[in-house]
């Protein structure tokens, strides 16, 4: 089947994210470019440590695209999808440019950085032999339509694995787990829980799968939904919600960078976030399931968690989620 190759739209997109409960920094990936990174500041840090922590992580994600070797010949067979898109010259990756910690523009350099930025320039220099990538932003409601037209090859976008969206595209991994969570202004004290929501005006993106966790959890809650994360931060931000829930890291993010949000600690599901694949290449998945087991048994997986979510959370990298 011909590959089709999409321009890039505008920057929207659904928020990233991870468990964990410190302050996050902002990273992100930029449109129709190859991979680069950079990150925003966190509050209260000096502007030079802050610069100093980016630039060195952006560093060693260089290092560890550079180091990282392609596909042998025998891995990518006439005829099969890795080997179209090694004959394409470039990965086409649905992705988002407001994606805290794992795929968010920084405007000062112009270059991308985080975690799922990481992992589609690693897997475009194993198949390819450049980790030469191309952008189409996506939303959480418009993923699938991309992979099913093949308007993109692979999507990196904090993409839970779930049951339903399994019957129309491929997931592989998965290669990160996360959890929901709530967010709330600063100065709010009547919110504390899941239950706390009743009666309450809640935001989250549509597509997410918070929304069914927030109308089991409190039926009475006034669910409003949009299409990005700056959207419901926004109206968090404006008094036009009382809450937003979504992915952890996500929430985190926007509070290392908004003084006037916080996160509310723990987390009350389990988002295993999968690299989603077009359903009709069987070949693709079964290729891109077994990078991912090389880098994480190779220790890649590990150092990019260093470089991008570690330079925010303490204490030791997570046991990357098995494969499959």
């Amino acid at each position: 089947m011909p590959r089709t190759r999409t321009s890039c739209n505008g920057p929207r997109g659904r928020g990233a994210t991870l468990a964990g409960v410190a302050a996050f920094t902002a990273l992100a990936l930029a449109g129709c470019s190859g991979g680069s990174s950079g990150s925003a500041g966190v509050p209260g840090a000096p502007a030079a440590q802050t610069s100093a922590t980016a630039a060195s992580g952006a560093a060693a994600i260089d290092q560890l695209v550079a180091a990282e070797q392609p596909a042998a010949a025998s891995l990518l067979p006439s005829g099969s999808t890795a080997a179209k898109i090694k004959a394409a010259g470039a990965l086409t990756v649905g992705g988002t440019q407001t994606a805290a910690l794992f795929s968010l523009l920084n405007p000062t350099t112009g270059k991308v950085g985080g975690f799922d930025a990481a992992m589609s320039r690693l897997l475009a220099k194993y198949i390819i032999g450049t980790d030469s990538t191309k952008l189409v932003n996506v939303t959480a409601a418009t993923r699938e339509a991309l992979l099913k037209n093949h308007s993109v090859d692979a999507v990196f976008a904090t993409y839970t694995i779930t049951p339903e969206r399994e019957k129309v595209v491929a997931f592989a991994g998965p290669y990160y787990e996360d959890g929901l969570a709530i967010e709330v202004k600063k100065t709010e004290t009547g919110i504390s829980s899941l239950k706390d929501l009743a009666g309450k005006t809640v935001v989250t993106e549509s597509g997410s799968t918070a929304a069914t966790v927030i109308k089991n959890a409190a039926p009475s809650a006034r669910i409003q939904l949009f299409d990005t994360n700056t959207e419901c931060l926004q109206a968090l931000q404006q008094g036009r919600a009382d809450a937003y829930v979504l992915d952890q890291g996500l929430l985190a993010g926007n509070a290392s960078t908004n003084p006037d949000v916080k996160v509310l600690a723990g987390t009350f599901s389990k988002e295993p976030y999968g690299i989603g694949l077009p359903l009709d290449e069987p070949d693709l998945k079964v290729f891109v399931n077994n990078w991912l087991k090389k880098i994480e048994a190779d220790g890649t997986w590990t150092k990019v968690w260093q470089a991008t979510v570690g330079t925010e959370v303490p204490g030791p990298a997570p046991t990357p989620p098995t494969v499959g």
